[in-house]
């Protein structure tokens, strides 16, 4: 009879998901050996805290003072990185696992976004696996799809929700009374925002996000050139008009190939309230691919938390127990391109552009003047007087436009002394 094998495995953090994962790997360690020919052994484990009071139970022999320790320890296969952040003792971690031949899942989406192309180059010559499916979007298995499943397709166009706090005040915000700061309150009490969710808020969580799938998607080394805009500037009235107008505001992010140059954005963007992404509310995630021959395909699910982040790191660890040697990024960095990436400049778009303004005359006909001037052309106009503020506001809808015009005639108003506040601008994806 072959003695069964075994995959030795160090978790590094022991925050909620790790201290899940650690209790799921215990409780579900005959399933897994099971379907993967292999035993998972939580070997040892490692947090900054010791004494932390935890709702699990580490014997003594499987804590390790210094988690540098597991990245040499002989009876390690597999280090488990869920410590966060792209700097520190996680990037210390990662790069040192990695070089001493050890196997690498992590969560970490800031540290793939940033080192990423390092990381994939020492595993692939080291001939072991950085795994990295909960980094994005947690229970949407939207990593693997790329790798495998949508293997044989080539990619146009990847976009869609990929932060979950983001989501969840901007449909919160549309289906309740409430104002940003109120929804953003309520957020944090029910845990679906964190104390400080400035990353969240202000698109860089998403922005690390696009920068992965990019590169898995159109076969190219990670890129910093992304046009980032978050959500803080998004108000109620925001919400309002776009009801009105038949669409719904969603923070989205977009990668697509156009004319063998990469485009990649993330900002608020109008949606037509009938369309799939519309109905994506809550803290739930959405990711849409546009590929030949597949066509369209659209995965959702939970994007965060304990459970979801938990059913990605499983896939990873039962890969690498059936014994799957992969390049970390589909294509060994030899075959990985460095392509052109755009800014927005050129791009067309449709915008919606909002003005608060005096209520006077003559005001209209200049702010019109200005688009005309600017070559954007105005396909619909609502003005809504506030009689008891003696102002205005002035909406309106763009045909096709190139960005830097849009741009330019938003700065060009907002210049003028009529106006009250700042402008808004929110591309239209159509």
């Amino acid at each position: 009879m072959n003695k069964m094998r075994k995959l030795n495995i160090a978790i590094i953090g022991l925050g909620n998901i790790g201290s899940y994962l650690f209790k799921y790997l215990n409780e579900n360690k005959k399933i897994l050996t099971e379907k993967n020919n292999c035993l998972p052994v939580v070997k040892f484990v490692s947090a900054k805290n010791k004494n932390k009071k935890r709702k699990i139970k580490i014997t003594k022999n499987q804590w390790l003072n210094n988690y540098l320790d597991a990245t040499k320890h002989k009876d390690v296969d597999l280090i488990i990185e869920l410590i966060g952040g792209a700097e520190g003792p996680a990037k210390k971690l990662v790069f040192n696992a990695l070089k001493n031949r050890k196997n690498v899942v992590t969560a970490n989406k800031a540290l793939i976004a940033k080192y990423g192309d390092r990381l994939a180059k020492i595993a692939e010559k080291n001939k072991v696996n950085l795994e990295f499916e909960a980094s994005v979007c947690g229970g949407v298995p939207i990593i693997r799809s790329l790798k495998e499943g949508l293997i044989a397709n080539k990619i146009s166009k990847i976009y869609g929700i990929f932060n979950g706090t983001s989501n969840y005040i901007l449909s919160s915000m549309d289906k309740e009374d409430k104002n940003f700061d109120e929804v953003l309150t309520k957020a944090q009490k029910l845990g679906f925002a964190e104390t400080n969710p400035a990353a969240d808020l202000n698109g860089d969580d998403v922005s690390s996000k696009l920068k992965i799938l990019s590169s898995l998607c159109f076969n190219s080394f990670l890129n910093n050139n992304i046009y980032v805009e978050g959500i803080k500037q998004i108000d109620k009235t925001d919400i309002d008009n776009a009801n009105k107008l038949g669409y719904k505001i969603k923070l989205l992010g977009f990668a697509e190939l156009l004319d063998n140059k990469i485009y990649q954005r993330v900002h608020p963007t109008l949606i037509k309230t009938n369309s799939y992404v519309a109905s994506i509310d809550g803290v739930l995630n959405a990711v849409i691919v546009d590929g030949r021959p597949v066509g369209q395909s659209i995965i959702q699910g939970e994007g965060a938390g304990a459970a979801a982040t938990t059913s990605a790191l499983i896939s990873d660890i039962s890969s690498i127990m059936r014994g799957n040697i992969k390049f970390p990024f589909s294509l060994s960095d030899k075959e990985r391109k460095k392509l052109k990436f755009q800014n927005l400049d050129k791009r067309l778009f449709s915008a919606y552009l909002r003005f608060e303004v005096e209520d006077k005359p003559g005001i209209l006909s200049n702010i019109t003047n200005i688009f005309s001037r600017n070559r954007v052309s105005i396909k619909r106009l609502v003005q809504n007087p506030h009689k008891n503020k003696k102002s205005s506001s002035i909406i309106i809808i763009t045909h096709k436009s190139e960005d830097r015009f849009l741009q330019k005639t938003l700065k060009e108003v907002d210049r003028k002394n009529y106006v009250k506040h700042k402008s808004k601008l929110i591309r239209i994806d159509e």
